[in-house]
Parts: structure tokens; C-alpha cells; sequence
């Protein structure tokens, strides 16, 4: 743990600060201060103060962005937006290192060719993370995925292995999927509702919402 992560993670103590990060980190897109405002209930002004604040600390970025359908001359200037910051932090006392040793492991893997022994063993994990009868989004989102639905699936924002999927991409990636196909059977549901559907920014992994495949 750094002192940085410390510092950003203790800016969202703030009640306000915090409702205003989790809407944006929500949209999955870029969020205007008036838009933010709006959906906190606050003055724009405090948004916009909280917004920048996050900026500060690493856990928003900013750019500028034209938000309605009118352009070029008489348009207006681009307004400022937000979106998620691409770093991770992690707080822990005193300071813990679980990401170097996770990817040493997933090298020892790799070079064993122990591919489908890690799969299995994902799987086997993923079924004791939930119960059966469970809630399928909020288990997902107490994991860190951040469960959102769209056309008739259910995508995940957050990649919860993140670093290790940028070393080991093949790796993590079918396991992930074998974690969460572990977790729909420890629901007690049709673990094929979990497939792999990569888009960019986002968990490799989606889930059929109605059972079909």
C-alpha cells in the first residue's frame, strides 16, 4: 500500500464524493458536472468541485467533450466529463503484495501447461462463492464485477483480475470464465449462461439473463 492509494481511497469518506464516483463509474461512459449534479441532488458547483477532487487523487480522469447534437460554429464551448480513472488501488495494513505472487503462479501454470487443472480448480471455486438460491448480480457485485443489464444480458464493467489478465490474458480469461460458471452452479442454474463476450474496458465474461445459451 501506498501512501497515494491511501489518500485516494480516503477521499471517498465523503458521503457526497462517494455518490458522485459511483454514478460515474456506473455509466460506463463519460458523465457531464450537470449530469452528475442531477443525479446526486446537488448544486452543480459541488459536483463539479467533488469531480475535480477525484481527478486530483487518481480516481476520475477529465477531458472535454461537446454534449448536445449541435456542432461546429455556435455550438458552444465543450464542456467538461469525467470517467473512470484506469488505475487500481489497494489498501491494506500493513502493505500486502498478493498481485506479484498471483503472477508468479500464473507463470508456473503457463509453463507447466497446467491450463485445464487451473480451469477446473476455478470451477470449483466459483461454486463456493455463492449458495444455491442466490442473487446472480449481487454476488457478481460483491466480487467486484459490477453487474449492469443490457439486451437481454448481463455484462460485467469491472474485470476483477485486471493485472493478471494483461500478462496472462489466455490464462485468467478461461478461468474467469470457469470461476463464473462455478458460481451459476453453486446458484443452481445453467452454468452456460456464462460465456466468454469480450468488449473493450470491460470483463471478458457475460451472462444470459434468461437461461438461453
Amino acid at each position: 500500500m501506498s501512501s497515494d492509494d491511501l489518500g485516494a481511497v480516503a477521499t471517498l469518506h465523503d458521503p457526497v464524493r462517494r455518490a458522485v464516483y459511483e454514478y460515474v463509474i456506473s455509466r460506463g461512459r463519460e458523465v457531464g458536472r450537470n449530469e452528475a449534479a442531477e443525479a446526486v441532488g446537488v448544486q452543480r458547483t459541488l459536483a463539479a468541485f467533488h469531480l475535480d477532487k477525484l481527478v486530483e487523487v487518481g480516481l476520475l480522469e477529465a477531458g472535454f467533450k461537446r454534449l448536445g447534437e449541435k456542432t461546429g460554429p455556435g455550438s458552444g464551448r465543450p464542456a467538461k466529463v469525467y470517467r473512470r480513472a484506469a488505475g487500481e488501488w489497494q489498501v491494506s495494513v500493513p502493505a500486502r503484495d498478493y498481485r506479484t505472487l498471483a503472477l508468479v503462479l500464473a507463470e508456473v501454470v503457463d509453463l507447466l501447461g497446467g491450463d485445464e487443472r487451473a480451469e477446473e480448480a476455478a470451477r470449483k471455486a466459483g461454486g463456493r462463492l455463492a449458495g444455491r438460491g442466490d442473487d446472480l448480480g449481487e454476488t457478481l457485485r460483491r466480487r467486484g464485477y459490477e453487474p449492469y443489464e443490457e439486451d437481454g444480458s448481463l455484462r460485467l464493467r469491472n474485470c476483477p483480475f485486471h493485472v493478471l489478465s494483461e500478462e496472462h490474458p489466455l490464462l485468467v480469461c478461461s478461468m474467469n470464465l470457469a470461476l463464473c460458471q462455478g458460481l451459476l452452479e453453486g446458484i443452481g442454474t445453467d452454468p452456460a449462461r456464462a460465456r466468454l463476450d469480450p468488449r473493450p474496458g470491460e470483463c471478458c465474461v457475460s451472462f444470459s439473463i434468461n437461461n438461453e445459451n
